[in-house]
């Protein structure tokens, strides 16, 4: 049974080239057998990542923003400021080894953690991801892109909290047109990333229970 994960917060802004590396080394690691499970909370300055579904016709922006291609699943996603992206790297060789279920997790684990703020999000039939009800309609809080190797997790989820969401006008993001983006400080007014990461932290041991196994000490 795994023991429960580390859980690391790195403050700044995190080069999204040098986060990769790390976390690729952190999956060696734990394949070897020489490192823990870990939950890892960045933020990014301005980027577009294109995961292995990416269109090149969804760039609306070409330059506008660095493109780094990744190896994630998904399509086109920027990361920035204001933005809290979580890289869970996780057993899923002991906790189900079920990719679809891991997806499904990290989902509710966001809606949950936004419940605490009073924010109804949802999956939903237009993509993976977070989404929610606003002014204008249908839009995304929060995109998915993960990768695995031998059973272990790296990418993960990301949280619009006070991102600049006339970013995104650079991509057609995660490849849906047809619905906007929406970010936690319009719909949750004095929330701050800190809040985020604590809500998260607190739903953290329902998520793991989800995917089959039960941890075996609270954080």
């Amino acid at each position: 049974m795994p023991a429960f994960p580390e859980w690391r917060v790195t403050p700044g802004l995190s080069d999204y080239d040098a986060s990769v590396r790390a976390m690729e080394a952190h999956v060696a690691a734990m394949i070897a057998g020489e490192a823990a499970e870990r939950i890892w909370l960045v933020e990014h300055p301005p980027v577009i990542t294109a995961g292995t579904s990416s269109d090149d016709s969804d760039m609306r922006e070409p330059g506008r923003f660095p493109l780094v291609t990744t190896g994630r699943g998904g399509k086109l996603t920027y990361h920035g400021p204001g933005q809290r992206v979580v890289y869970p790297m996780l057993d899923l060789g002991a906790r189900g080894r079920d990719v679809r279920a891991y997806v499904a997790a990290l989902e509710t684990w966001a809606i949950a953690a936004l419940a605490e703020f009073g924010v109804a999000a949802f999956p939903h039939e237009a993509g993976t991801g977070i989404w929610v009800k606003d002014g204008a309609g249908l839009a995304k809080i929060g995109a998915i892109g993960v990768r695995v190797r031998r059973w272990i997790s790296f990418h993960g989820l990301s949280i619009n909290v006070s991102t600049d969401l006339s970013h995104f006008s650079a991509i057609v993001p995660c490849g849906i047109a047809e619905h906007g983006v929406t970010r936690l400080a319009d719909l949750a007014r004095g929330i701050s990333m800190d809040d985020l990461d604590e809500a998260l932290r607190k739903q953290l041991p329902a998520m793991l229970d989800g995917m089959g196994v039960v941890h075996q000490a609270a954080i």
